[in-house]
């Protein structure tokens, strides 16, 4: 009989048995394969800390004690067990519940987590809120090992007061965030691996010590130093203690009564406490734990073999283009070197790394350090920086970007995944605001192809720009096309249609979407021009102004916020050039954050759609026919 159905709140396991929740471990498993297998997420992280959750809500009572997850694309458990699992199977889906923690949600949901890095920093903001507030709950922040290579951690462990009480921190440790984890830190983490009794021998060494004849009480008396070197050798308990924080663990995190004994034992601590951990990511799925990067984030696929289903699709997308095209370059030019911030197989840059990993360098989730890392490296203009970067993580690298990269003039080229719409991963991840910033940005060249050809050709062409330049693309398939590489001119777009009184000038991928409107527009008698810019800055000033001098109405359109974006810039350059003679339209995302779906159903809500974008004009030209009759 299940048990995990008739959950309504999570104090609804608090008189659960140690085999009920073993028990409901399994269910929870299984549920979870069941929802991801048909609706695709995140898969690996989640296997992995469900005995993890199911023991912290065993012990602590959630809402008033607050989980905070860093990066919560972890808390599949923890919406099973907080009254979601009528709704789970519409996990990320349109209108369904969000793939990762979101306030609006649930109450236990305290705030949005998609970036690693916040959920210390938050806690003890929490926490010092508590404190203030003359409250008592307990305030528990659910680290992955990866956050330990974001500054912002490192930020929030140097502010950890000494005398922070009801401050327990969750060190979830399985060797992986999206790809393997890079860096010192992660070395400190894996020593624990093989010297699982790093604990016992600093415990015991007081006794060992105690038992050497007449010397033993003077060399317990004056033997800290020897057992802090001892310590120092085998342990990573040093590392934390240094923040104030008391150390516990390493300790399974698949042993629930072990979990439960050290919460029960923690729940008065007068002093902040983390609590090591070791998962397996992917438990329970053969697959997953063979292969962790590939079912992170995974598509549907079938739950009895854990084989993906094929893609339907023959088209690679941009991200796959730009991968193999980076890789054919470097293979060409040994200057080339590229960055990313723990994102090699979301940014297809795995093949780089593999056959040159002296020139393709992974920082963890340092996002900040990736940029102003590549300025260094682009020092002297001899080498050709590529920092391959999701826009939604380049928000995190603004001053970096603009102190360490345009300031000084340094020409590294910024390859901008995600720009637009990221469907089921819903607010935090949308690349719809990075034009507004780029902007900004003197010095700063920002194009957007419309096709894998033109992403191959910005690609060859960007460094003899010498200046900073970001070439944004989605995550989408598109077409590659058979025909030789051009040089790309810097400010110099296209026309790739010829009409009449309407122009509309569409962004990248968004040039297939103005192809559609103006089919069905052609049926209602109106022939529009099409506009690819290919360069948001500098605009292709030349090319704008004559095709404005000829036609009434002009179109914008993009898959960007209007505030800030293409639509903008390109009112600007009306008012500057003064061409009152024209009646404008932008189409782009207004001034919301966007939440989950697919990129079907999110860009019809948002009016992206070709049909939607055909009425409008429609619309705008009678109106204006009928105003000047």
């Amino acid at each position: 009989m299940s048990k995990l159905k008739n959950i309504k709140i999570p104090q609804d396991i608090h008189s659960f048995t140690d085999e009920e929740l073993e028990s409901l471990s399994i269910e929870i498993r299984q549920k979870i394969i069941d929802v991801i297998s048909v609706n695709g997420g995140h898969l690996g992280s989640n296997l992995g800390t469900v005995e993890l959750l199911i023991a912290l809500h065993k012990v602590f009572s959630s809402p008033k004690d607050k989980f905070l997850f860093d990066v919560s694309h972890q808390a599949y458990t923890h919406k099973l067990l907080t009254g979601r699992f009528e709704a789970f199977h519409t996990l990320r889906e349109f209108k369904g519940i969000c793939g990762f923690t979101n306030p609006k949600e649930s109450p236990h949901d305290h705030f949005y987590a998609g970036h690693a890095g916040t959920a210390l920093s938050l806690a003890l903001g929490l926490a010092k809120n508590r404190d203030l507030s003359e409250e008592e709950q307990h305030v528990i922040p659910i680290l992955g090992d990866a956050s330990l290579t974001c500054g912002l951690t490192l930020e929030a462990l140097n502010n950890i007061p000494k005398n922070l009480e009801r401050f327990i921190v969750i060190l979830n440790d399985n060797n992986m965030s999206i790809s393997k984890n890079v860096g010192a830190i992660t070395n400190i983490l894996s020593r624990f691996l093989s010297n699982p009794t790093a604990n016992k021998i600093y415990e015991d060494i007081e006794g060992l010590l105690s038992k050497i004849p007449n010397l033993g009480n003077s060399l317990v008396k004056h033997g800290h130093k020897l057992r802090e070197s001892v310590k120092n050798l085998v342990s990573t308990a040093p590392f934390f203690e240094q923040f104030g924080l008391s150390y516990i663990g390493p300790i399974d995190g698949h042993d629930i009564k072990k979990m439960l004994t050290v919460f029960e034992a923690l729940k008065d601590a007068k002093k902040p406490v983390i609590v090591h951990v070791l998962t397996t990511k992917g438990k329970g799925m053969d697959p997953a734990i063979t292969d962790p990067t590939t079912y992170h984030g995974c598509k549907p696929f079938d739950k009895a073999t854990g084989k993906f289903y094929p893609n339907l699709s023959t088209k690679k997308t941009f991200p796959q283009i730009f991968g193999k095209h980076l890789l054919k370059m470097a293979e060409k030019d040994s200057k080339i070197v590229t960055i990313t911030p723990a994102m090699p197989a979301g940014s297809c840059i795995e093949g780089f790394m593999q056959k040159f990993p002296e020139r393709c360098l992974d920082v963890g989730i340092a996002e900040g350090h990736a940029v102003t890392f590549g300025g260094g490296i682009a020092y002297g203009k001899n080498l050709k920086v590529v920092v391959s970067i999701y826009a939604t993580f380049l928000q995190r690298a603004l001053d970096n970007l603009f102190h360490d990269v345009c300031l000084q003039e340094l020409p590294v080229v910024f390859a901008l995944d995600r720009a637009g719409i990221s469907g089921p991963d819903g607010s935090t991840h949308h690349g719809i605001y990075d034009i507004s910033f780029l902007n900004a940005m003197p010095h700063m060249v920002i194009a957007q192809p419309r096709d894998g050809h033109v992403l191959k050709e910005l690609l060859e062409s960007a460094f003899s720009y010498n200046r900073p330049t970001a070439i944004r693309y989605p995550n989408m398939a598109t077409e590659e096309r058979e025909a030789p590489l051009e040089q790309r001119a810097l400010g110099i777009g296209e026309i790739l249609k010829t009409g009449k009184e309407v122009a509309l000038f569409a962004l990248g991928h968004m040039c297939n979407v103005a192809l559609e409107v103006r089919e069905l527009l052609l049926a209602e008698g109106i022939e529009v021009t099409i506009v690819d810019p290919i360069f948001i800055k500098p605009l292709d000033a030349e090319l704008f102004k004559e095709v404005l001098l000829t036609h009434r109405v002009a179109i914008t359109l993009e898959e960007h916020a209007l505030s800030g974006g293409f639509g903008m810039i390109f009112n600007h350059f009306v008012i500057q050039n003064n061409l009152r003679h024209l009646s404008i339209a932008n189409f782009g995302i207004p001034d919301t954050f966007v939440e989950h779906g697919s990129h079907k159903e999110l860009t019809k809500e948002l009016g992206l759609d070709a049909p939607s974008i055909a009425l409008k004009i429609l619309a705008l030209v009678q109106s204006l026919q009928v105003h000047t009759s």
